[in-house]
């Protein structure tokens, strides 16, 4: 019981160099740590539950395949959810996404699902005829949203719906970050255009 305690408490760095000795209780102890954000993360992207779980537990098969690969002077959970996302970004250029729901995802099984997988128009007080007019918007911006390509869709995702800092996708996504500037700057102007239109 104590040597799991130590384990938690060890830095991912140790726990990565302990995988590497072939010790089989540091590696589930990553799983452990890391299989909520890198289910999350893929979640997002594909909208799909069963094939976020596929592709969740072939990211941990790339990692434990790939550890020696690990460099110790990057943050672990960078490396991990950096292919996670091109995973998911791969499946996505692989089926085209039809919809992106701002009611979250149609299969998601649990209300922290729903909320995990939707995305916020409009605040409380508002009209019958606001909140319909919003439901359209909110329509139109899922197909926007599901028009773009896959790099672009990852960033302005982890920026608007994860809330993340332009640094932060630069280190997950092992992007310049001037590109990753870039692509979301070409995110939102391809949404202003397609959203222009029905105006």
């Amino acid at each position: 019981m104590s040597r799991l305690l130590d384990l938690a408490n060890l830095p991912d760095a140790d726990l990565v160099a302990r995988a590497l000795d072939g010790r089989e209780e540091a590696y589930r102890e990553l799983i452990r740590r890391y299989e909520r954000p890198v289910f999350s993360l893929i979640y997002r992207m594909v909208r799909d539950r069963e094939q976020a779980e596929d592709l969740a537990q072939e990211t941990f098969i790339k990692v434990l395949n790939n550890i020696e690969k690990y460099s110790p002077e990057f943050k672990f959970s960078s490396w991990i959810l950096k292919i996670a996302n091109n995973l998911a970004i791969d499946a996505l250029r692989r089926r085209r996404l039809d919809t992106i729901s701002i009611d979250g995802a149609a299969n998601a099984a649990t209300a922290a699902e729903v909320e995990a997988t939707s995305i916020e128009l409009a605040g409380g007080g508002e009209s019958a005829l606001d909140e319909l007019a919003n439901r359209e918007l909110g329509s139109a911006i899922e197909q926007a949203i599901a028009a773009l390509r896959p790099m672009y869709r990852s960033c302005i995702l982890m920026r608007h719906v994860d809330g993340r800092s332009y640094e932060e996708i630069a280190q997950l996504l092992d992007l310049p970050l001037g590109t990753v500037k870039t692509y979301i700057h070409r995110a939102r102007h391809e949404l202003r255009e397609k959203l222009e239109r029905l105006r």
